[in-house]
């Protein structure tokens, strides 16, 4: 494993692309902690964002995961760009001469993905620790790492999406047509939104409620809800506005940790048949 994760980040190490594209990931993840000092006015309350609480403990581990989740993109990119230029650059043949099996090809790719999965995690998580230990008003060590299932739900969603992006690069072979790719697949699923939408309520089904779970990008999402309705100021409006109570689950699903995990396993499987039919 070791061997094959040094010859994944020795061609990271001479991309350009993908080192800038990291240090962008890393610029607007230190930027977004400096937000408590945003001042706003909300309702009638007037201070800063830290002022409304979204930085306590244990709200900070739901808003940061899911805030952050929109940066997955640029690591994306990064994926693909270096499986994409495994073909135009030859490494990957380069690779099979040199000894390596399309096996441990795949491997090397997945490795990679699991490890900036698990790197992107624990810097939403020291960003979020930091955030909370100078804004939050509940310092207590029971209150601060309880309720911290949005981090393994953040980790799952990035693979997953690293190994969708891995599929894509694998299968099409060129960075801007893989990119073109997972583009046109979540424009998909919105399309098919759109229309189970409407057919539910034209015709009184549940269609959607079902195919959010089976779809990849939607059932990834579904792992961590929006959680700006947590707020109580932002609650208190919706209640007064509905002049009734306002109940979400917000949740980490089984379901959808389940489906995510298998469309991981699948994207990986499919690259590995992929590499192993095609000619190098």
């Amino acid at each position: 494993m070791k061997r094959l994760l040094d010859i994944e980040f020795h061609k990271f190490k001479y991309s350009k692309s993908s080192k800038v594209l990291t240090i962008i990931y890393l610029v607007i993840v230190i930027l977004l902690m400096f937000t408590g000092l945003i001042q706003v006015n909300i309702n009638g309350f007037k201070g800063s964002l830290s002022d409304l609480g979204i930085f306590n403990f244990p709200y900070i581990w739901h808003l940061s995961t899911y805030m952050v989740s929109f940066l997955k993109i640029f690591i994306a990119i990064v994926i693909v760009s270096l499986t994409a230029n495994e073909y135009s650059n030859r490494t990957l043949k380069q690779n099979l001469i040199d000894g390596l099996s399309k096996k441990e090809l795949i491997l090397s790719k997945l490795y990679l993905a699991i490890t900036l999965a698990l790197l992107t995690t624990m810097i939403v998580f020291i960003a979020s620790l930091i955030l909370g230990l100078f804004h939050s008003d509940y310092l207590e060590l029971g209150i601060i790492f309880s309720k911290m299932e949005y981090l393994p739900a953040f980790f799952i969603s990035h693979l997953m999406f690293f190994c969708f992006c891995l599929f894509a690069g694998v299968l099409v072979k060129r960075s801007a047509f893989a990119l073109g790719l997972i583009g046109v697949w979540w424009i998909l699923e919105l399309v098919i939104r759109g229309i189970s939408s409407f057919l539910d309520f034209k015709y009184e089904l549940d269609t959607w409620n079902v195919l959010q779970h089976i779809l990849p990008l939607e059932s990834a999402s579904l792992l961590i809800k929006e959680p700006f309705t947590k707020i109580s100021i932002v609650q208190g409006g919706i209640e007064q506005l509905t002049q009734g109570e306002y109940i979400k689950d917000y949740g980490v699903s089984f379901i959808n940790i389940a489906v995510t995990m298998a469309w991981s396993f699948l994207f990986i499987f499919w690259s590995y048949k992929i590499l192993k039919r095609r000619d190098l």
